[in-house]
């Protein structure tokens, strides 16, 4: 008898949790995992640090609210090591073997690209948060920085007019994103009527540390005036080009560079005086003045010194970091207006979304994976910080695929996205 009922209470037990589902079964957990993917050692590790350590803040910020959904976060945090297909194997362990529900993380496109096969191969959803060359968009990833239209365009454009530069030597680090932005760069120039021996285009490996002879073709090239560089050198090889850039004389006013990876935190690795009215175009700066941005700079550099981060007080917050911080929110408001965990469920509540950020009001594109975010140009000043010097009116809407690419209009195809179930 004791046998039988155990059979039939067993059986209402399986009935039930096939009724609930999954997820419902879970309930029962206190946590949620995500994984926090940003290389902590190798030539990114300048950049990325700081997007770990200020997810951790987000984290730390949620879980003392009470959470998400009433389950406390648990960040799973690996170090790529600036490796990119140590990117994608790293991705695979989160998803696969940590079941994470949502990842944060990558800076290069090139380590974007590794991990998108593996993101959109098992449906699971990647927060993005750093500048990119646009060209792309996968709906198993949320792009919370800036497309060309928002950063690489509106920089040129201020160059074009504001500074009348007339000359572009384009200089990056040789990998997806500067080829990319500068493919779009160069159409954009050309319907300007930039001609072509007035484009100068040039790259470097990743930890490039000799800039001598690139310099030397600098300053040949800006000597007759009307000159600039449209910089997308990343990591720390910013640190030697700068260096040289002033030790062959060189200054903003003989040719001005207009960074597109140089933020307030690479600044903490160089000698800044040299540096001074050099530009940066970004959608967030530290110096954007506002109670709510200044309780962020103020709770980050709390954040830093009580758990013990290199720098502690004196370190800043900038674009990427500011893009870092929000994707986290953005996914909680996302999670909690879904009532679930769910991948699909999270992507639609995502769509649309209005929120407000350190750097003020933000929105995200109701369809294209983007965010809508305001443009600033700002110049730096002798403390490693910048003097806001342009902003866009309003938000800018995001474009995936640049019109200076796509001029019939034509645009590929989303990527990724739900899986057909078995047997539906």
């Amino acid at each position: 008898m004791f046998r039988l009922y155990s059979i039939v209470v067993i059986g209402l037990l399986l009935f039930v949790v096939g009724m609930l589902g999954v997820e419902e079964v879970d309930a029962g957990h206190h946590e949620v995992k995500i994984g926090v993917l940003h290389s902590l050692s190798g030539t990114m590790a300048i950049s990325e640090t700081s997007l770990r350590d200020v997810v951790l803040m987000a984290v730390e910020e949620i879980n003392a609210a009470g959470g998400v959904m009433g389950k406390q976060i648990e960040p799973v945090v690996v170090d790529p090591a600036s490796d990119w297909d140590l990117f994608a194997e790293k991705a695979k362990d989160l998803i696969v073997k940590e079941e994470v529900a949502v990842v944060f993380g990558c800076w290069t496109s090139v380590s974007r690209k590794s991990v998108l096969p593996v993101f959109e191969e098992h449906n699971s959803l990647l927060f993005y948060p750093v500048q990119y060359e646009g060209e792309e968009q996968s709906l198993n990833v949320f792009y919370t920085a800036a497309t060309p239209n928002q950063q690489l365009i509106p920089a040129a454009e201020y160059m074009m007019e504001e500074v009348e530069a007339k000359k572009f030597y384009l200089l990056g680090t040789d990998y997806v994103f500067p080829r990319t932005a500068n493919k779009v760069l160069k159409a954009y120039l050309k319907t300007k009527g930039v001609p072509d021996e007035n484009i100068v285009e040039e790259y470097t490996p990743f930890h490039h540390q000799d800039y001598q002879t690139i310099v030397g073709k600098i300053k040949k090239f800006a000597a007759g005036g009307d000159a600039c560089v449209l910089s997308t050198i990343n990591g720390d090889s910013n640190v030697p080009f700068y260096k040289e850039f002033a030790n062959q004389g060189l200054t903003s006013d003989d040719c001005p560079i207009m960074a597109f990876s140089v933020a307030e935190d690479e600044l903490r690795a160089m000698d800044v005086p040299p540096l001074v009215g050099h530009l940066a175009a970004w959608n967030y700066f530290q110096s954007v003045n506002t109670p709510e941005n200044k309780k962020f700079v103020k709770n980050f550099k709390a954040f830093c010194e009580r758990n013990g981060l290199p720098g502690g007080s004196k370190r800043v917050t900038d674009d990427p970091i500011e893009a870092a911080y929000f994707g986290v929110y953005v996914w909680k408001a996302a999670v909690e207006k879904a009532g679930s965990f769910d991948v699909d469920k999270v992507r639609e509540a995502v769509y649309g979304l209005e929120f407000d950020a350190p750097g003020g009001k933000k929105m995200m594109h109701a369809s294209n994976q983007h965010t809508l975010k305001p443009v600033y140009i700002g110049e730096i000043k002798k403390n490693g910080q910048f003097k806001i010097i342009y902003k866009s009116d309003g938000l800018v809407s995001p474009d995936s695929f640049s019109r200076y690419l796509h001029p019939d209009g034509k645009y590929p195809a989303p990527t990724g996205g739900p899986k057909e179930k078995a047997g539906m």
